[in-house]
């Protein structure tokens, strides 16, 4: 199944990540997997239904799911249902989501320089099938917000002379960095 849902990334590579409330407009998308950002035990076991109706590969996000254990029985109870894989920020629940058979992608924040230097480390200890960093446009985010009352510093990550460049041309005030 992991090949499988590889190879429709390949030819389709936009996800439609969506909560509850935009889930029928990812159905009619032309995106073939869909990560659910919330949803319950209510729910889950129709948009799943929903989903695979539609052709669609659906992936859960465990740390947002209302009323589904975060543990190896809440995992197990999304295998059964059909349920294609998970999403989560954890090391434990990705493995014990590969224990159930689920195919697993990790999601990190990548905010500053530590942060990403331990990114290594945690996926020695998880092995996750994919994994999702985020954001993946900090300079839209930085033009947001350059545009208040408030000054801006842009700071995580900024190593070269050209990401100090970037970012005061995107409208930071200033720029905080760990490099010389």
């Amino acid at each position: 199944m992991k090949l499988d849902f590889l190879s429709k990334l390949e030819t389709s590579p936009v996800i439609a990540a969506v909560r509850d409330k935009n889930f029928e407009t990812a159905l009619k998308s032309p995106s073939e997997v869909i990560f659910l950002l919330g949803g319950n035990i209510m729910s889950v076991g129709e948009r799943i239904k929903a989903a695979h109706n539609a052709g669609k590969y659906i992936f859960i996000h465990i740390d947002l799911a209302d009323g589904v254990g975060k543990d190896r029985t809440g995992l197990a109870f999304l295998a059964s249902i059909g349920c294609d894989g998970i999403i989560s920020t954890k090391a434990s629940i990705i493995r014990m989501a590969k224990e159930c058979g689920l195919i697993t992608v990790q999601r990190f924040f990548a905010y500053d320089s530590q942060g990403v230097d331990g990114i290594n480390d945690i996926l020695a200890n998880s092995n996750p099938d994919i994994i999702e960093i985020m954001p993946g446009v900090i300079g839209k985010i930085i033009e947001r917000f350059a545009k208040g009352e408030i000054p801006l510093i842009s700071g995580g990550l900024i190593e070269t002379k050209a990401e100090v460049t970037s970012a005061l041309n995107l409208g930071a005030f200033a720029v905080s960095t760990g490099k010389s």
